[in-house]
């Protein structure tokens, strides 16, 4: 009876992933068909085979080609990873190692920040950066980075800093090591796991964000990923070009997935340990 129960869950997981899989297969195969023929022929082995619409998508933009996007995502999303590795590690390892007053209050505080809706804080964010000037700018996409903004990414380095034996930095103290250097050269080697963990979601969560950047970013040279391919549902004057949209969406996907799979080691390990006490 095991035997039986345990066929049918894997069936069970097969028929899940091909359910998942099948948009992602489906986009793949439109994007080889002419435009015409994406939704007249929905099936998955295209009758007619063209690179057409990777041609149209890359230079669908006068003034622009889908490389520009990808570059500017490339660098939105690198800072971003540098921003978050930088305070998110700093902040986490206040939390888990430093003693200071109301310590237990701003971790709760700081914990009920990831709860807060982002919808309530863009007026308030938005007017902020209008005043400083960065509006149409990558500085409200980073800078936040670099003050430990993402709570949740605090929380993870704070959950594996905990793990790691105390004494190591009571002897490095005991020697003489400072504050910066028990934190450079013993924590931040030790936490390698959660950094890439960190660096990876925030990859993910950077480069696939499209309303921060829809707000912030206005002129074509500075648009990235999201906004690149929103532009295929409004070219030619509200006609949309699915066959370069298609396309494009394949090549996109292409560095999270490669990124992903160069990490994904460190990645299982990270995650483990965000539960454990």
């Amino acid at each position: 009876m095991s035997q039986v129960r345990r066929l049918a869950m894997h069936m069970g997981l097969v028929v899940a992933l091909c359910a998942m899989l099948y948009p992602v297969a489906w986009m793949i195969s439109s994007s080889f068909k002419p435009e015409a023929m994406i939704f007249s022929s929905p099936g998955l082995i295209p009758e007619v085979v063209t690179l057409e619409n990777y041609r149209n998508g890359w230079f669908s933009q006068r003034d622009a080609t889908f490389g520009l996007f990808l570059a500017n995502s490339f660098i939105v999303c690198g800072f971003a990873i540098i921003g978050n590795l930088f305070g998110a590690s700093l902040a986490g390892y206040a939390f888990a190692r430093l003693k200071f007053p109301l310590k237990r209050l701003w971790f709760a505080i700081m914990l009920g920040s990831i709860m807060l809706p982002i919808h309530a804080q863009l007026v308030p964010q938005y007017l902020l950066f209008l005043k400083l000037g960065w509006v149409n700018t990558y500085l409200p996409l980073i800078v936040p980075k670099f003050l430990a903004t993402d709570a949740f990414f605090v929380f993870l380095m704070v959950q594996f800093m905990r793990t790691l034996p105390a004494e190591l930095e009571q002897a490095a103290e005991i020697d003489g090591a400072t504050f910066w250097q028990r934190y450079w050269r013993i924590v931040l080697p030790l936490s390698l796991p959660a950094l890439v963990t960190t660096a990876v979601f925030t990859f993910i969560f950077t480069y696939n964000d499209f309303l921060s950047q829809l707000i912030y970013l206005q002129e074509l040279k500075h648009k990235t990923v999201p906004l690149g391919l929103a532009l295929f549902l409004d070219a030619g004057g509200g006609s949309s070009s699915f066959g370069g949209l298609m396309s494009m969406s394949v090549l996109s996907i292409g560095p999270v997935l490669g990124f992903f799979l160069a990490s994904q080691r460190f990645l299982t390990r990270g995650i483990a340990t965000q539960g454990l006490k």
